[in-house]
């Protein structure tokens, strides 16, 4: 995996056995959608700041996060997606949506892949839907070998229709984000999600 790579983690270590004997600055989680939230309340309640990229999180869970970090000395940094096409994608949907309401989204993946809908396009659902004040567009997830990670936003009007597309073909696509948000985190107030404000 691209992130083990350039962080090279004590693979097969207990996450508080790592914490308490490397005393880390930063925790990058990119688990599972059932371990995230306990790992990254762990980061918090040690005081280390914490960078996470598994998606699957209940909204509650999102919100304990947030009173977690704004009880200790510690921020959580959450994105849905590390590319920064991704982040674009979505920031244009949010443009094109006050002109063009009707839409829908297609999130494709690998077949590995946990959680359907896919974090990105929930989160893009939920930004058209605070942009036009309506209703969170439909969404339709593909799970299918051979994929990485791909999302169109299909926009519809009278007589035409546009899409907004974004493919990471190569998971080195996160990268670019990931250190971004290593570097960023320790200046953050809190809980802040998407990589949009970052950039």
């Amino acid at each position: 995996m691209e992130v083990v790579g350039k962080a090279d983690p004590a693979l097969g270590t207990r996450l508080a056995d790592a914490i308490d004997e490397s005393r880390p600055e930063v925790v990058v989680d990119f688990s599972v959608p059932d371990a995230v939230f306990d790992n990254a309340m762990r980061c918090l309640e040690r005081g280390v700041h914490v960078v996470v990229g598994t998606t699957g999180m209940k909204d509650e869970q999102v919100r304990e996060l947030g009173a977690g970090a704004a009880r200790g000395s510690a921020n959580c940094f959450i994105a849905p997606n590390f590319a920064i096409g991704a982040v674009l994608m979505m920031e244009a949907s949010k443009l094109v949506a006050h002109h063009m309401p009707d839409c829908e989204i297609v999130e494709l993946h690998h077949e590995q892949k946990l959680d359907a809908p896919s974090g990105t396009a929930k989160r893009t659902a939920e930004l058209i839907a605070a942009e036009t004040g309506r209703a969170e567009p439909p969404i339709h997830s593909i799970r299918l070998p051979g994929l990485v990670a791909h999302q169109e936003v299909v926009f519809g009007g009278l007589g035409q229709t546009l899409t907004i597309r974004h493919d990471s073909i190569a998971r080195e696509s996160f990268m670019p984000g990931v250190l971004l948000a290593v570097r960023k985190v320790g200046e953050l107030d809190g809980l802040v999600v998407g990589l949009e404000n970052l950039l």
